[in-house]
């Protein structure tokens, strides 16, 4: 038996280059890929203006690997969170986050994850593999329809934040972020779009060869390398000179500054000598700190730091003049916190 291919894999040239081979109009090809993208076509059956014989002969060419929201939860805040069944049955999840202003949608890129950060829980699952563009597009797809149904208006603002590290799959992000913001596609801006990655100098480096438009977040947690390889080991081949060196050339490429995500732990990373460090790594290029709110995962080495030294933090970043920004937890009853995707079953 003949394996389909999956007729999102196709360019639009490509698809009007079959429709021509097939003896139809080119046209035909345009109107295909506007079900496949702009509507978000699930199968061959919905594409209402082309005929019952064109879509069968379709069915017979090809398959639409869509993605099923398997089960949906909604949390006492608003927050909501998808477990997307893949077409070969694996799940990963991603989130809506609604504030009074917008909605953001946290997506994953890998089902699991490549790294080793000792205080996620997604890290605990081992990598199965990398997202395809389409399954990342089909989460921001779906969460845009949620955005409609329980906010009634669209989508404002993608992360990153979800399952996996995004640069270690590298060229699936970057073609997924294509069509989100292409107006054959989502229409989403990429000033809008963050994608976050634990920090891998290289692909930063190529983020930046690469001219993307969309916003880079970093998650640092530590500017010290013995704590930061103590939390995050696979930074052990990543120290911060490296990284610092890869946000300098990406600064002096784009021009955007930096994001960096940081969460405080009590006994960790909570010392006069951890802020003065992350104030000297902010000096390098321009940036911003977003200090997170730790979400347990049942990890009793890793306990929320004390008020006190989250506001030490806060006001030695500010007397520094570095714009820092505490975000508070959404969705933390139902595990679609930052850190708490894991696929836990409800």
């Amino acid at each position: 038996m003949i394996k389909k291919k999956d007729i999102r894999a196709l360019t639009k040239t490509q698809l009007r280059e079959f429709f021509v081979e097939k003896g139809d109009k080119e046209f035909r090809g345009n109107q295909v890929y506007e079900w496949l993208w702009v509507k978000s076509a699930h199968s061959f059956e919905d594409m209402t203006n082309i005929s019952k014989e064109t879509r069968q002969m379709l069915e017979e060419n090809f398959v639409i690997n869509h993605i099923e929201v398997d089960t949906m939860q909604r949390s006492s805040d608003g927050t909501v969170k998808n477990a997307v069944r893949l077409h070969d049955g694996l799940i990963v999840e991603s989130v809506l986050i609604p504030t009074e202003s917008r909605t953001t949608a946290c997506v994953s890129s890998q089902v699991g994850c490549s790294l080793d950060c000792s205080f996620c829980a997604t890290a605990q699952l081992k990598k199965m593999r990398n997202l395809n563009p389409d399954e990342i597009y089909d989460q921001v797809a779906a969460i845009n329809k949620e955005s409609l149904l329980y906010y009634n208006h669209k989508l404002s603002n993608i992360v990153f934040m979800g399952m996996g590290e995004p640069l270690m799959n590298y060229n699936n992000v970057l073609k997924a972020i294509d069509k989100i913001t292409s107006a054959e596609g989502l229409g989403i801006s990429p000033k809008r779009i963050t994608v976050s990655t634990s920090g891998i100098p290289k692909m930063i480096k190529k983020l930046a060869d690469d001219e993307v438009k969309f916003n880079l977040a970093v998650s640092l947690h530590s500017a010290i390398d013995e704590v930061r390889n103590q939390i995050m080991p696979f930074t052990k081949d990543f120290p911060l000179q490296d990284l610092k060196e890869a946000l300098e050339y990406w600064y002096a490429k784009t021009n955007n500054r930096v994001s960096y995500e940081y969460v405080v732990w009590n006994g960790i990373n909570d010392t006069k000598e951890a802020i003065m460090a992350l104030v000297k790594f902010c000096k390098y290029v321009p940036c911003k700190v977003n200090l997170i709110e730790y979400n347990p995962i049942g990890d009793p080495n890793f306990q929320q730091a004390k008020p006190q030294v989250i506001s030490d933090y806060i006001s030695i970043l500010e007397m520094n003049d570095i714009i820092v920004n505490v975000r508070r937890s959404r969705g933390k009853d139902i595990d679609a916190a930052c850190g708490q995707l894991a696929n836990k079953k409800s």
